[in-house]
């Protein structure tokens, strides 16, 4: 089986999904089958139709991330330390063509979420990254073209 590697950020995320969705969700679900059931005629009850989709949505959800816990690298980033860019690194980039600052946390591939400046490991821009070192420049093939970077700075918090 092969390792997911995340933050343990990330780690306490998954777990409090989990909970909410067996405290929370799972309950509602059951209450909801329970009321349409007691509408009558199951056969043409839309009601109950949708609470058992949304029954079994909530319990593959559930299992897709039970798996993924289950395959779970944390890496404590506050551990690392370095002017290497690697998993977890907080990287501080200026694009060399518009002098505009950029920065990125290199995270897990669920944990992404590049409006909170968190990229994948597996995005171009974080492939390009690990590895180098401040000052270095990067070449990144994006989708609207070749941009270049340099790295002005890697933490790890």
């Amino acid at each position: 089986m092969e390792k997911i590697p995340m933050t343990a950020a990330g780690h306490a995320a998954l777990q409090e999904e989990i909970r909410h969705l067996k405290t929370v969700e799972r309950p509602r679900i059951i209450k909801a089958i329970a009321e349409a059931r007691a509408h009558g005629d199951l056969s043409e009850n839309a009601e109950y139709h949708a609470a058992k989709e949304q029954q079994a949505w909530n319990e593959a959800r559930v299992a897709e991330l039970e798996d993924k816990l289950s395959r779970a690298e944390v890496i404590d980033v506050s551990g690392l330390s370095g002017d290497r860019v690697q998993f977890g690194a907080t990287v501080t980039l200026v694009d060399e063509d518009t002098d505009q600052e950029v920065t990125y946390q290199i995270v897990g591939d669920f944990e992404a979420d590049v409006a909170k400046g968190k990229i994948s490991i597996s995005s171009p821009i974080a492939r390009a990254l690990i590895g180098k070192e401040v000052g270095d420049s990067v070449e990144v093939n994006t989708p609207g073209g070749g941009k270049s970077y340099e790295i002005l700075s890697v933490e790890y918090k």
